[in-house]
C-alpha cells in the first residue's frame, strides 16, 4: 500500500493525541448503527465479516419468475405462517419479514395491514395482487439456511451488489481492519482529558463492523497517523485523522454508499467529532449498479486510501490565512451576504469569540463558528443547511 504523506503530531504522555473537538461537524451516523446493532450483528474483523456474508451469498440463488405463476400457500389450521410456491421450486419458500413487505409493495398491497390478518386471509389478498400484477415479472433472492428463505423480492432489472463485494473492496485497502494496515476500527476519546487514544481492544462493544440479514455497514479510521493542519489558539497542533464508512444492502433495503472525511476524534458511543471535508457517493441498485460499483465506488475508496492529505491541509491553511473581516461591520456584512439571519450572525460571532478569545477574522474562523452553531440546531434539516454553507465557504477559500 502506498505510504501516505502525514505531518508529525504531538503524542500525549498517555499514548494518545490531544484534540479539539469543539471545531468541525459532529456526525452521528456511526453512533446510530452502534446503538441499534445486537451482538450477533457485530464482527471483530473484516475476515470474520467477509466469511459470514460470503457464505450467505454462496447459499443463495436468484431467478426471475412470472408473478402470476407464484402460488400463495396458507392453511386455516396454521394462521401464523404463509409460504410461496415458486415455479420449479422443490418445496414452499417462507418469506422473511422484509421480503414479504417487498412483495406486498410490488403488488400495491398494504404490508402492515396484511401482517395483521390470519395467514389464509392475507394469502387471498396477496394471491389476487400477484395474479393481476402488471409488471408481470419479479426477481427473487432465495437463501438455503436450514430451510429455504425468500430474502428479497425486486423488479427484474434490480442490479444487485452483494454485501461481500463491498467488504472485499474494503479488505483490499484495510486488510483485516484490526491494525494490520493503517486502516482499523477506531479508538476512543477520553472526555476528561480531551485525548483521543487510537489503541483500544476490539470487542463487541467497540467494533464498527456490522452486518445483518438486510445490510452491511463498516467504519474504519487511519488514527495512528495524525495530520497536523495548523495550530490551535494555545499553539498546540490541530490534529486530524482520516476516516470512511460504507454501507450496502443486497436485499434492497438501502443503496450502496461510501462517505470519506477527516475527523478529530471518535467517542465511546461512536459519534464522529470535529469532522471536515465530508464527501459522500451513493449508488442505487439499478440495472447497471454492478458496473458503477466496479468503475466508481471501489476506485474512489482506493483513491481516498492512497491519496496525500496535502490538498486538505493546504485548504485549511488557505482558509486560516484568508482574512475577510477586520471589524464588526465587516463581520456582519460577510455573514449576512451569505444568507445568515441577524440572530445567526450574532450567535456565530459570539461563538468564535467565546471559543477563540477573539472575534472571527479569517474564513476558517467563520467556518468553525458556523459549524459550532449548526451543532446546536435541533432540526436536522436546518443543521445540514448551515453545515452546507460552511462547507462551501471552505471550498471557495482554496
Amino acid at each position: 500500500m502506498t505510504n501516505l504523506e502525514t505531518l508529525d503530531g504531538r503524542r500525549d504522555p498517555s499514548g494518545g493525541y490531544k484534540v479539539d473537538i469543539s471545531r468541525g461537524e459532529r456526525i452521528g451516523r456511526v453512533s446510530s448503527e452502534w446503538f441499534s446493532r445486537p451482538d450477533d450483528e457485530r464482527y471483530l474483523s473484516l475476515s470474520e465479516l467477509y466469511a459470514s456474508v460470503k457464505g450467505r451469498a454462496e447459499r443463495s440463488r436468484t431467478r426471475t419468475v412470472e408473478s402470476a405463476a407464484i402460488r400463495v400457500e396458507a392453511h386455516r389450521d396454521d394462521p401464523e405462517n404463509l409460504a410461496l410456491i415458486l415455479p420449479d421450486a422443490a418445496a414452499p419458500i417462507a418469506p422473511t419479514h422484509w421480503s414479504f413487505g417487498q412483495l406486498a409493495s410490488l403488488v400495491s398491497a398494504p404490508a402492515a395491514y396484511l401482517r395483521q390478518l390470519p395467514a389464509p386471509l392475507a394469502g387471498i389478498n396477496l394471491q389476487y395482487g400477484l395474479t393481476s400484477h402488471r409488471a408481470e415479472q419479479i426477481k427473487t433472492l432465495e437463501t438455503e439456511d436450514g430451510r429455504t428463505e425468500l430474502r428479497a423480492v425486486t423488479g427484474p432489472d434490480y442490479g444487485r451488489i452483494y454485501d461481500h463485494e463491498l467488504v472485499a473492496a474494503v479488505q483490499k485497502i484495510a486488510g483485516n481492519g484490526t491494525g494490520d494496515t493503517r486502516w482499523k476500527v477506531p479508538g476512543t476519546l477520553d472526555w476528561s482529558s480531551g485525548v483521543y487514544n487510537p489503541m483500544i481492544d476490539i470487542s463487541k462493544d467497540t467494533t464498527t463492523l456490522y452486518a445483518s440479514d438486510r445490510d452491511v455497514f463498516l467504519f474504519l479510521v487511519d488514527d495512528m497517523n495524525p495530520i497536523e493542519a495548523g495550530k490551535l489558539p494555545d499553539g498546540s497542533p490541530d490534529l486530524y485523522f482520516r476516516g470512511f464508512y460504507c454501507w450496502n444492502s443486497e436485499v434492497g433495503a438501502k443503496t450502496l454508499g461510501i462517505a470519506s472525511f477527516y475527523l478529530r476524534a471518535v467517542c465511546q458511543n461512536r459519534n464522529l467529532w470535529g469532522v471536515e471535508d465530508f464527501q459522500e457517493i451513493s449508488i442505487r441498485h439499478s440495472k447497471y449498479a454492478a458496473n458503477r460499483f466496479a468503475h466508481e465506488a471501489a476506485p474512489a475508496l482506493t483513491r481516498f486510501a492512497d491519496s496525500s492529505p496535502r490538498p486538505f491541509v493546504e485548504g485549511i491553511r488557505a482558509a486560516r490565512e484568508r482574512i475577510v473581516a477586520c471589524n464588526d461591520d465587516d463581520r456582519t456584512d460577510f455573514l449576512r451576504k451569505r444568507g445568515f439571519s441577524k440572530a445567526e450572525t450574532a450567535r456565530i460571532v459570539e461563538t468564535v469569540l467565546a471559543e477563540e478569545g477573539r472575534p472571527p477574522e479569517s474564513v476558517f474562523d467563520f467556518v468553525q463558528g458556523i459549524t459550532a452553531v449548526a451543532r446546536l440546531k435541533p432540526q436536522q434539516d436546518a443543521r445540514l443547511v448551515m453545515e452546507g454553507k460552511a462547507k462551501r465557504l471552505l471550498e471557495k477559500a482554496v
